[in-house]
């Protein structure tokens, strides 16, 4: 596998993941967060380690910090008692970390586990991070952001559509098309929503250049994610994985997560009742029902 899927995952482990924590105002994450980056730093580790017992090890420790944070999800749920589009997204962001964390254990360890190849393993560990991950957890800040009905249908077309993926996993290549099928147009509607409210009141020009850029980019990442999906489904020539993991996999990660999630952290509420100069919209998941 190329390079550029350990430093893809790197990303997501060490920036995206607690850039995304901070975005939700909850005592469970706050605490996982402070956690997460030994935690994560050891995990990364493993991606550079041969397969063995120490890259196992590794690996272990930052699977064991996504089960903590998977477990964050039915403490929301019980606190909240909310399934609201918005807080199913967050849930949803909660607990896919957890699927890298045991493919990433499996895939240093050289099990097959499920049957699945080593490197459809590899490609599951950034996958579950950045449409498991930073997917939902957007989707739902642009559905709590108040975009009406086309908000909370993305806000559950994403979680649907990533978990469809799963599943298709399981199934078969048309299984795991229709979930492609369905998280494309969950994605592309984030963006065209994200789109629509760049240039609202009081947003600067750096949170206006991260809006667009996030939105732009899934246009032609999500683009590429159908032609593999359709690709496998029927036979028809398609990308390789190198060259979906230095345009889709780099695209969605930079482009969209990273860009996405610097433009909300920009976009909450400074404490003490101030604000960032960006924008006088509160788009933090706070833990309470819309």
């Amino acid at each position: 596998m190329t390079v550029l899927v350990p430093l893809i995952v790197m990303l997501g482990m060490l920036v995206v993941i607690p850039l995304g924590l901070s975005l939700l105002d909850a005592p469970g994450p706050a605490f996982v967060r402070r956690c997460w980056q030994p935690a994560a730093a050891v995990g990364a580790v493993a991606l550079w380690l041969p397969r063995g017992p120490a890259a196992v090890g590794c690996a272990a420790v930052y699977a064991l910090a996504t089960l903590a944070l998977a477990a964050q999800a039915p403490l929301r749920l019980a606190r909240t008692r909310s399934l609201a589009a918005s807080e199913i997204a967050v849930l949803t962001a909660l607990a896919t970390p957890a699927v890298a964390g045991v493919a990433l254990v499996a895939e240093r360890s050289g099990h097959r586990l499920f049957g699945f190849d080593l490197d459809i393993l590899a490609l599951t560990v950034p996958h579950f991070h950045f449409a498991g991950f930073a997917a939902a957890l957007i989707a739902g800040l642009v559905c709590r952001a108040g975009t009406g009905r086309a908000g909370r249908i993305a806000a559950l077309s994403v979680p649907v559509g990533t978990l469809l993926v799963l599943a298709g996993y399981f199934v078969d290549d048309w299984a795991e098309l229709a979930g492609a099928l369905v998280l494309t147009c969950g994605m592309w509607l984030v963006g065209l929503l994200t789109w629509r409210d760049v240039g609202a009141a009081g947003q600067d020009r750096r949170t206006r250049a991260l809006l667009m850029t996030s939105a732009a980019v899934l246009v032609a990442t999500m683009l590429l994610a159908l032609s593999w999906a359709l690709g496998e489904a029927t036979g028809l020539p398609h990308p390789t994985p190198a060259w979906m993991a230095a345009t889709h996999g780099l695209g969605n990660a930079l482009g969209f997560a990273l860009c996405a999630l610097l433009a909300r952290r920009r976009l909450r509420p400074l404490p003490h009742g101030g604000r960032t100069p960006a924008t006088t919209t509160t788009t933090t998941l706070k833990e309470r029902t819309p």
